[in-house]
């Protein structure tokens, strides 16, 4: 686990250069999301040379709005930016047209983050993360947030949705793994599909459009959610691009947000490793910005 988080990392540095998002929703057996108005495309604007002008506007992880001003993610996904660099969240369900219709109208990366943001498709917010991420492979305290409490237009103000359902202290440990095993689980984010096997060797197509697909729980840990995206059960899953995305199961008829999307297997076929929102790591972060249950 300790690799892959590493990987993880290298990963979001290799953002600066080319952007190759942290996680994402593959495409067997899933289906487009427009219901899910609380998960949200994590947007960046930076330089991508070091002459000072930004030159990437693009979509680079997923999240969720656990209240009106407070966009949970990875902190995998806000951490070591360019000097400079500006962070926004959309909750539209297709950001990746937008950005290729800005493309198409010859607009720069710094104009199409404006016209994004004056048009109403995306908020510019403030990062923060758990001081003591990276951690350790029992815990990686890999949580971040974009939060607007400091700013005039938060994501409310533009869109409707209703914030996700955190869960209680210790839950998932309360219910238990036979109980989590019957549940329903879902993944949404805005990443790419599973690898594709071509010529040139594996690719991850797609990406930039709200996805959600059902998985399966396969294990607990002491701060980590595994769940099994196998095709042959039904299953769908997490990709690059859907690192942050919430990782929702059904307790009681309410879809609670156990778990965001860190990491899995590199084709993203098989398995997706979520960081657990009901620990008291998670938990002492959350609680510097949201009112925990």
């Amino acid at each position: 686990m300790r690799t892959k988080i590493l990987a993880l990392l290298a990963t979001t540095a290799a953002v600066c250069t080319s952007v190759s998002p942290a996680a994402a929703i593959n495409s067997y057996n899933a289906t487009p999301a427009p219901e899910r108005t609380e998960v949200g495309a994590f947007m960046a604007l930076w330089d991508n040379t070091g002459d000072g002008v930004p030159d990437r506007f693009d979509w680079v992880c997923s999240g969720t709005m656990v209240d009106r001003d407070t966009y949970l993610t990875a902190a995998h996904c806000t951490d070591d930016w360019p000097a400079g660099t500006t962070f926004y969240v959309s909750l539209d369900q297709d950001v990746q047209t937008l950005l290729d219709d800005a493309a198409a109208q010859g607009l720069t990366p710094a104009q199409t983050a404006a016209a994004f943001v004056a048009n109403h498709h995306a908020v510019e917010g403030d990062t923060h993360q758990d001081a003591a991420f990276p951690g350790t492979s029992a815990d990686a305290h890999d949580i971040g947030v974009i939060d607007f409490a400091a700013r005039a237009t938060d994501p409310a103000d533009v869109w409707s949705f209703t914030p996700a359902t955190l869960p209680a202290a210790g839950q998932l440990d309360r219910l238990g793994s036979r109980a989590l095993d019957a549940a329903s689980w879902l993944v949404v984010g805005y990443g790419t599909q599973e690898a594709a096997r071509g010529p040139g060797g594996q690719t991850h197509p797609g990406g930039g459009v709200r996805m959600k697909a059902p998985v399966d729980f396969d294990a607990l840990n002491k701060t980590w959610v595994r769940l099994a995206m196998t095709e042959p059960q039904g299953n769908g899953g997490a990709c690059y691009g859907d690192s942050g995305g919430p990782n929702f199961v059904e307790l009681g008829g309410t879809l609670v947000l156990a778990a965001t999307t860190i990491t899995g297997d590199t084709p993203c076929y098989a398995t997706n490793v979520a960081y657990r929102m009901d620990t008291p790591s998670a938990r002492s972060f959350l609680a510097k910005y949201v009112n925990l249950p």
